[in-house]
């Protein structure tokens, strides 16, 4: 059952005003992943404590530092099912985890940061944790 759209708005915003495209359907992610050149990163979000108080505000902090990926990505977990069971089709191996984070660069998984790694972390380290994954791999 998906969560009420009325709620799920203001959340769905704040990863969008970071800089975010969203992606609702399947076929808006297979659209994204056949771009394969570069980076993209894939950010399943929640309506988890863990989304609010870390994930998204330290997505959007780390977006505004000098290295980032060329395309940032959302779906909402709940809600865009079918978006986000095709994003998790894309990393084999790695169980269902929202709030999630996922880095490709030329189309190969290259990074993920599951519920488990952002939970407990304040915005700040989550912005620096993804920081280091940029100039690692963007």
């Amino acid at each position: 059952m998906p969560y009420p759209e009325e709620m799920v708005l203001p959340m769905r915003a704040e990863a969008t005003k970071a800089g975010a495209t969203e992606l609702r359907t399947a076929e808006e992610v297979k659209a994204s992943m056949a771009q394969s050149t570069g980076t993209a990163l894939y950010f399943i979000n929640s309506v988890c404590g863990c989304s609010a108080s870390s994930a998204r505000p330290g997505l959007g902090m780390s977006l505004k530092g000098d290295k980032r990926p060329d395309r940032v990505y959302t779906s909402f977990a709940g809600n865009d099912t079918a978006a986000v069971a095709e994003i998790r089709s894309r990393m084999p191996g790695v169980p269902p985890s929202s709030p999630s984070m996922a880095l490709f660069k030329d189309g190969l998984l290259v990074a993920v940061l599951e519920r488990h790694d952002i939970q407990g972390t304040s915005a700040e380290q989550m912005a620096q944790r993804l920081a280091g994954i940029y100039v690692e791999y963007c």
